[in-house]
């Protein structure tokens, strides 16, 4: 604890840190720290209700905005309670952060708060270099439960698993069961609600509800009221794979096992929350035209962000310079009349692509389409892309008919019309198709399909699409406007 007036300052500062970051509602993420300080002056000291008492609320509140050492500070100030409570809830990165922050006297207390899957997630963030100062915080046990969920993958189900769950032998009566499970209720198991019957070698036999327990008759024994054809998932499956069977099944918790079928661990729908809203976020990122972030947006440096946007940028400006090298090309042919409809016919191919990998990609993320399916998808967006192309080509020739029976195009606006009629469904037919087929073939080649980004999509059905114009109308006008 900080001393009564350091307390006070501090809790009067974060407050109005938070306070201050609700008035900028604006733009409250363009909002740092330093800036409420050149806007306001010396932060002014604001009295809490109960003398120098912050709360978790203004601490959330100011939390993005503050510096390790404020954070440290207002964790400190805050009651012992809440501040562990809010320690629990942060997230690794941050946790992780704070524990090397620490004074070495303070770290093991903060570390003993967390369950064994959290210490693993926090050891990870902190890098190997730091590794072994934080599992010597842990007693022996907990150190052994750690080292053994570090050896997966932090995207793994073994990952993401605690290995403190309730078991259960199947000889075992139900009034034997339950008077086991209340002694092992008494340790930090991560859910209580299913307990699972396991022979010695930890082979998973079944689960058993503490409802079905307690409805049993006392001498009924647990093999005879388990249910055997239990939903269990491999250590190795990737954590976008376990979370896929969460929503399939509506689970609140699911079984780890190894290869051989013994248990390994759960995972709970709580650890899969945060899978799903880590999986949409870099998604999300990816389908912009970035690389997906390891940190929030705020916690990224201006460094990384630069890193991580520039990379696809520069894929994009190449991708336009194909478009210039396109128009080249054509330059003999290029008339101020054929320009006029060039963005109409680019932008409809670029939008309709984007349409399409943005479904494609989401329907591979659930799993409703396979990489087998690729065939089935091709030839549905194939369909989808003549109609859509028919329509907008014969709404953007009404357009063109409609101006050059108003003399705006000369005498051969008929010609005309049908150019762009033709070049708008060749463009929407052709961004559909690569819309769809780019997802594919990034999987096929290993990478992620949310990589198959709008941009990236609008880039490529920009340089097809001019050369689509081009040449159609090379086809149709040669003789009357070319």
């Amino acid at each position: 604890m900080l001393p009564p007036e350091e307390a006070s300052k501090v809790a009067a500062e974060i407050r109005a840190v938070a306070e201050a970051r609700g008035e900028d509602s604006d733009a409250p993420e363009l909002v740092d720290l330093g800036t409420l300080r050149s806007k306001t002056g010396p932060l002014p000291l604001i009295p809490a209700a109960d003398d120098n008492e912050l709360s978790a609320d203004e601490l959330r509140d100011a939390w993005p905005l503050l510096d390790l050492e404020e954070r440290s500070d207002g964790l400190r100030v805050l009651p012992r309670e809440d501040a562990e409570d809010f320690f629990i809830a942060l997230g690794a990165t941050d946790q992780a952060a704070l524990l090397l922050h620490f004074r070495p006297g303070q770290r093991r207390q903060w570390m003993r708060l967390l369950e064994p899957d959290d210490v693993a997630d926090v050891v990870q963030e902190a890098g190997e270099e730091h590794k072994t100062l934080l599992l010597d915080l842990l007693d022996a046990p907990t150190r052994k439960e750690v080292t053994a969920l570090l050896a997966y993958a932090e995207d793994e189900a073994g990952g993401l698993m605690s290995t403190r769950y309730a078991r259960l032998r199947p000889q075992m009566t139900a009034d034997e069961a339950i008077s086991y499970l209340r002694r092992q209720a008494r340790d930090k198991l991560e859910t209580i609600y299913y307990a699972y019957v396991v022979e010695p070698d930890q082979l998973l036999l079944g689960v058993v509800s503490f409802r079905d327990l307690f409805a049993a008759d006392p001498k009924t024994t647990v093999a005879d009221v388990m249910e055997t054809d239990v939903v269990r998932v491999s250590d190795e499956m990737d954590q976008e794979t376990v979370s896929r069977i969460f929503a399939e099944h509506d689970l609140t918790v699911v079984p780890v096992v190894d290869r051989a079928g013994r248990m390994k661990g759960i995972v709970t729908v709580d650890d899969i929350v945060d899978v799903v809203q880590e999986e949409a976020t870099e998604d999300a990122q990816k389908f912009g035209g970035m690389e997906a972030l390891e940190l929030s947006y705020l916690a990224s440096s201006r460094r990384t962000m630069v890193r991580k946007r520039g990379r696809w940028l520069i894929v994009l400006l190449v991708g336009g310079m194909l478009t210039t090298t396109a128009m080249g090309f054509f330059d003999h042919e290029v008339i101020p009349m054929l320009m006029l409809f060039l963005p109409l016919i680019i932008s409809s191919g670029g939008n309709s692509g984007s349409q399409a990998s943005t479904l494609v990609i989401r329907a591979m993320a659930l799993g409703e389409v396979r990489a087998a399916d690729w065939w089935l998808v091709l030839r549905r967006e194939m369909a989808i892309g003549v109609s859509l192309g028919a329509l907008l080509g014969l709404l953007a020739s009404l357009r063109v008919v409609i101006w050059g029976m108003a003399g705006s195009y000369g005498s051969h606006y008929v010609l005309l019309g049908a150019t762009v009629a033709l070049s708008v469904t060749g463009c929407v037919l052709w961004g559909t198709l690569a819309g769809a087929m780019l997802p594919f073939v990034l999987r096929k080649i290993g990478a992620d399909p949310a990589n198959a980004s709008a941009p990236l999509v609008a880039t490529l059905v920009d340089v097809s699409g001019i050369i689509i114009y081009f040449s159609v109308a090379r086809l149709i006008l040669t003789g009357a406007l070319l």
